[in-house]
């Protein structure tokens, strides 16, 4: 199996990351998007996070787009500026290979170099995998939203959780 390469996100990578994030809306409640975006819009959205320098990582495996993770700005007002939210999705036949946990190393560490000091992650509670990815880099659960989120003809709870950076 190639080595897996992290890297900083590139315009040719839309596709994938679009493709990516696709089936997660369309097949599971780890995002409560209902509808995937297209190019275009996923364009947008990456784009102004590369503009404003904010974490943004891309994980690849012999030149095919395997994984990304990005943190974002927790809140817009400004006594938010140093707390950040992240996100991380692998691409379906590559979970369960530590490719999230490289990502999420990765966009730990920028986070704390770009001036991030608090990384926030709101996850599905039936989000197992990923709430036990966020444990051992270092998170730690801060409290639930019962029925929050309604998907899939459910109502769904998230996990929210914290570290420090």
């Amino acid at each position: 199996m190639p080595e897996l390469t992290l890297r900083p996100f590139a315009w040719p990578d839309v596709p994938a990351i679009t493709a990516i994030y696709r089936h997660y809306v369309e097949t599971s409640v780890a995002t409560f998007d209902l509808v995937a975006p297209g190019e275009t819009l996923m364009a947008d959205k990456l784009g102004h996070l590369a503009d404003l320098g904010h974490p943004l990582v891309v994980g690849e495996r012999g030149g095919r787009v395997v994984g990304y993770a990005y943190a974002s700005a927790y809140r817009p007002r400004p006594a938010y500026r140093f707390a950040c939210e992240d996100s991380v999705y692998c691409a379906p036949d590559a979970q369960g290979q530590g490719i999230g946990t490289a990502l999420l190393g990765r966009v730990i560490e920028l986070g704390r170099t770009f001036g991030f000091r608090q990384m926030l992650a709101v996850i599905t509670g039936e989000s197992a995998a990923s709430i036990r990815l966020h444990e051992r880099l270092g998170f730690r659960r801060v409290g639930t939203y019962e029925r929050i989120g309604y998907k899939f003809d459910r109502w769904l709870d998230t996990v929210h959780m914290q570290r420090e950076l």
